[in-house]
């Protein structure tokens, strides 16, 4: 009986042997809201709709001039940067900030596959330039909104996690059609305007 015992234990140990498979890292599935919008509260020069499922906070870069925020996704860590600038009928100045947008777009072209740019005539008339930047980058989609004579708008998205591009894909294009329907219902605040005429 002593015998048997040990040898009993040997067979259900070897008996019970499995072959175990590492499964690849997973990410936790993302579920995404239905798009709901609400407007911009009143006292920005500009005016737009924007997700009820984002916070409006302030600019957090350090810059933090007036009229920049930051419209806050909490769901999927992502960020839309808006920032503002007063042309004041200044060629130089609005050709300045053109050049700007467009080298702060440039710098992702390192890790870009590719950077596709197209200007759109927005549904109330304004027209948008929109640069959409694949590849496993910091910036997957930045715009510029101008009169050309008063205001100057400038918006990036950015996504604040280490996952991959490729994983985020859902919650990218998610993103890239809330900030086409801001751009859709954008336009300019008159009272501001009229304030910056005096």
């Amino acid at each position: 009986m002593n015998r048997i015992l040990p040898l009993l234990l040997i067979v259900c140990l070897f008996a019970c042997k499995r072959n175990y498979i590492p499964k690849p890292i997973g990410y936790n599935r993302l579920v995404l809201p239905e798009p709901q919008y609400r407007p911009l509260p009143d006292s920005f020069p500009y005016f737009f709709e924007y997700s009820v499922h984002a916070h409006l906070l302030p600019d957090t870069t350090g810059f933090n001039e007036r009229y920049w925020m930051e419209i806050y996704y909490p769901a999927m860590r992502s960020t839309i940067h808006i920032t503002y600038k007063q042309i004041k009928n200044s060629e130089q100045l609005l050709r300045e900030f053109l050049n700007d947008a467009y080298t702060l777009t440039a710098k992702h072209q390192i890790k870009a596959y590719a950077i596709d740019e197209s200007i759109v005539q927005t549904q109330l008339g304004h027209t948008a330039i929109i640069a959409e930047i694949e590849g496993e980058v910091p910036s997957q989609m930045q715009f510029t909104l101008t009169d050309s004579v008063r205001n100057f708008v400038r918006g990036a998205l950015y996504f604040n996690t280490k996952v991959h591009n490729d994983s985020l894909k859902p919650a990218i294009e998610y993103m890239k059609k809330d900030i086409m329907h801001l751009i859709h219902t954008f336009a300019w605040n008159n009272k501001h305007a009229a304030l910056q005429k005096k």
